[in-house]
């Protein structure tokens, strides 16, 4: 299935010595509070260290393991996080989070509180004259079926609606019990690269066929990935936040994985 992708209309032009900035998968919460303490210090770390050159930074999805909000209510943790977007965007930096397969529920809390702006489907971007492609990654390419159907289902204002009259010790509670039954939270998710099977990578030359992107940026997969879509694109991914710290810059011209070392 291809999807079309949204823009983002405030870039044109990157600023003279400026960076976008891309990182995803999080998931904060998991596998307990200290280690997802100990994580989301870093994060911020991070985000200080990228502040100094970052015109936008671009998180793309399952920054949190498990997000819901309730009329009035949040999950507890990650003040420490949310504080630091809050202070980024009141300097002038451009926040762009994208909503994942794990923090579906994200609605318009962080826009309206911090400032973010909140996507739910990938985006195109052009500047300097660089098409990017960004999006989370979940329920594209083809064999990705049940993945989207999933996700549909849980974005429904219905299913919603049922889950906010679950109190939320109770709700939240057992999302975190559901959490422990994934891979990420045991540490035994070996994402080996599938070669031409890799779902992401097929979907990248699909869309690039039918409407040219220079880069093609996507989370979701857990593993770090540089792989040539065409003589000219080039498809990221962005790995994760658990065991590994990668990050892509994007300078105007070129766009290249790194890794966060304090």
């Amino acid at each position: 299935m291809l999807v079309y992708p949204e823009r983002i209309n405030f870039l044109q032009e990157l600023p003279k010595n400026k960076k976008l900035y891309f990182a995803s998968d999080f998931h904060l919460g998991i596998p307990n509070k200290k280690k997802s303490l100990e994580r989301e210090k870093k994060i911020i770390r991070w985000l200080d260290y990228i502040s100094k050159d970052a015109t936008t930074i671009f998180l793309v999805g399952d920054l949190f393991d498990f997000w819901f909000e309730y009329k009035t209510v949040i999950p507890k943790s990650f003040v420490r996080f949310q504080a630091k977007l809050a202070q980024l965007v009141e300097k002038g930096i451009h926040i762009c989070l994208f909503v994942g397969n794990h923090d579906v529920w994200i609605r318009d809390y962080l826009h309206k509180e911090l400032g973010v702006c909140v996507f739910y489907h990938p985006v195109s971007i052009e500047i300097n004259n660089k098409k990017l492609y960004v999006g989370h990654g979940d329920g594209l390419g083809s064999g990705d079926y049940f993945s989207t159907k999933i996700k549909k289902l849980m974005r429904m204002s219905f299913f919603r609606w049922v889950f906010q009259w679950i109190h939320p010790d109770i709700g939240i509670r057992f999302a975190q019990f559901w959490s422990k039954r994934s891979k990420i939270f045991t540490e035994d998710f070996d994402e080996s690269f599938q070669g031409e099977k890799e779902k992401l990578w097929k979907y990248c030359k699909q869309i690039n066929a039918i409407n040219h992107h220079d880069f093609y940026i996507f989370g979701h997969r857990h593993l770090p990935l540089e792989l040539p879509v065409s003589e000219n694109s080039t498809y990221f991914n962005l790995g994760e936040w658990v065991s590994q710290y990668h990050y892509l810059k994007f300078d105007g011209e070129d766009a290249s994985l790194h890794v966060f070392e304090d």
